[in-house]
């Protein structure tokens, strides 16, 4: 049997190893281990392909939130729309920079951001809406920019699945005042450990930034915000600089790889299990390729994904519990029931393996394995 991993990051690596090799003895030599050249190298590069200005590397894609939204002024009093499907990191971004999320509903077929419950949700308070580029596909940024400037409140895109998609002539991390990424090693553009990215147009949010990554300070001993230590190490830096050059081709081998998919799954739509939907065309970058087993389905989605697994097929669900439904976050006074999109999606998405180097035998033995079990 030949199993088949849910990621498997070897062919992104084996292939310029000793590139890496290379940019990590670099660091070494030079010893510029904190904020280094690599890194500011990296910092242009990332903002010129997210068609930004200005980035600004930290430790985390939940740091690029949290650190973010400050930087953009955004904090106590205030709140941000945030949807109730996302990556706990979202939520606990906006926690942190001292905001409250307002939860909004997600949309059934794309799993984004439904943006016309959003318009009932804006209030006197409301500063931002944030909205989660999911699984690889923008939430559309002319729909966004319209609803800014009919409520008057910033943007600012959580952009972390969503290296380089595109989509109504945008990139993500161009559209909003601010956007952050996330370098998680499974991500399509991925470090060797964690990291992250603020990326903004405006330079003045992106000096604040600079200033609270790094204790806040202006400049050494000298601290002008209540800031702390985030900075994405300048060895990861140079990883993901000679990673980068080589995204784009990554991305499409995704989106090969998930047509791919659709046409295989399109047999099993009358049997129940049907993709998340498409609405960006090319721009759609695939972090994941997720579907949905819905009740129609005549097998239940555990054991699906159980025969999956016995059949050397890994899998996973992003996510199986909403955000206002997660222990930690009760106190936010939110009910099971308050979203029926994010919670009936909760229960039924599937996210099946997908990354560079996935063969189309292998997608074809998945949606095979697939068939048969449901038959």
């Amino acid at each position: 049997m030949v199993k088949i991993p849910f990621v498997d990051l070897k062919f992104q690596h084996q292939p310029i190893e000793s590139q890496i090799q290379q940019a990590i003895q670099d660091v070494l030599k030079r010893g510029d281990f904190v904020l280094g050249k690599a890194l500011a190298d990296f910092e242009v590069a990332f903002a010129a392909a997210s068609n930004s200005q200005y980035g600004v590397g930290v430790a985390s894609g939940t740091d690029a939130i949290a650190l973010g939204l400050q930087a953009c002024n955004i904090g106590v009093g205030d709140e941000v729309i945030v949807p109730a499907n996302t990556f706990v990191a979202t939520l606990i971004g906006v926690l942190r920079a001292g905001a409250t999320p307002i939860f909004v509903d997600c949309d059934p077929q794309t799993a984004l951001m439904d943006l016309d419950a959003a318009d009932k949700l804006v209030t006197p308070k409301t500063k931002a809406i944030l909205p989660v580029h999911l699984y690889g596909q923008m939430v559309s940024p002319r729909k966004l920019l319209e609803f800014a400037d009919t409520h008057n409140v910033l943007i600012f895109e959580d952009a972390a699945q969503a290296h380089l998609a595109e989509r109504d002539g945008y990139v993500a991390g161009s559209v909003g005042i601010g956007a952050a990424f996330s370098f998680y090693p499974s991500k399509n553009l991925g470090a060797m450990g964690d990291g992250g990215i603020f990326l903004t147009k405006d330079l003045e949010i992106a000096q604040k930034m600079i200033r609270l990554r790094n204790y806040g300070a202006s400049y050494k001993y000298f601290h002008t915000d209540p800031g702390t230590n985030s900075r994405l190490d300048t060895i990861q830096a140079a990883i993901l600089l000679e990673k980068l050059p080589y995204l784009s081709q990554w991305n499409s081998d995704r989106l090969i790889i998930a047509k791919q998919y659709d046409t295989e799954l399109a047999s099993l739509a009358a049997k129940g299990i049907t993709p998340i939907q498409n609405h960006s065309l090319q721009g759609h970058v695939y972090h994941l390729y997720v579907v949905k087993i819905d009740e129609t389905c005549s097998v239940e989605r555990q054991e699906i994904q159980e025969q999956l697994a016995v059949a050397g097929i890994q899998t996973g669900i992003h996510y199986p519990v909403p955000c206002h439904m997660q222990p930690a976050f009760t106190c936010l006074g939110y009910q099971p029931g308050d979203f029926p999109h994010a919670e009936k999606m909760a229960k039924q998405i599937l996210s099946l393996p997908m990354y560079p180097g996935l063969t189309s035998s292998q997608v074809t033995q998945i949606v095979g394995n697939l068939a048969t079990i449901i038959r």
